[in-house]
């Protein structure tokens, strides 16, 4: 079932439209959605490995659109949108103590959650509630973001025939260490909030 899958992922990764999915995704990804573009992302830099840096540039682009949507729910729209996403991903309790020192380091937050598995649209939500300084959440987001996407985009790029083989031959343990990485991401934030 997993080979299916990861078969259909490939065949829709060839879609015209497949650029218009993996930005939409990317976009709703940076403030509200668990999944990340990375599941996208791949599989089409694999099925057209020519088009590897327009595929990471709308991936980048997308993701820093939408991590300005995750920064104005913050800002504008905290207590009726903010608060729900949060008590959703049970964030919410230890939020209050953590925002306090933020805007220090927030810079980094917004960095860090950006190449890492942290779930990024945390933190753009958390920067617009403590009032990060947009230029320096743009500016930290487009780096980070770019960071993660290109250099995916490059690996797929540099070593797409390998890395496909080694993704098609380890696909179940592939998909195991996808999953517990999601989850060790979310599982981060509830220790860091």
């Amino acid at each position: 079932m997993l080979r299916r899958l990861y078969d259909w992922t490939l065949e829709l990764a060839k879609h015209p439209q497949a650029l218009w999915a993996l930005a939409l995704i990317s976009f709703i990804e940076s403030s509200i959605f668990p999944i990340p573009p990375d599941i996208i992302l791949i599989p089409m830099v694999l099925a057209a490995r020519d088009r590897a840096w327009v595929i990471a540039g709308v991936c980048t682009l997308a993701s820093v659109i939408g991590g300005m949507l995750g920064y104005g729910i913050g800002a504008f729209m905290f207590e009726q949108i903010g608060r729900p996403i949060l008590d959703f991903y049970h964030y919410a309790p230890k939020f209050d103590q953590f925002r306090e020192a933020y805007n220090q380091w927030g810079a980094w937050a917004v960095f860090t959650a950006g190449v890492t598995p942290f779930p990024y649209k945390i933190i753009t939500i958390l920067s617009g509630v403590t009032g990060l300084d947009p230029v320096v959440f743009t500016i930290s987001s487009v780096l980070a973001r770019g960071m993660r996407f290109f250099l995916v985009a490059a690996l797929l790029w540099k070593f797409g025939d390998p890395i496909r083989r080694f993704i098609e031959k380890r696909l179940g343990l592939l998909f195991v260490l996808f999953v517990v990485t999601l989850f060790g991401g979310f599982l981060l934030v509830k220790v860091v909030f």
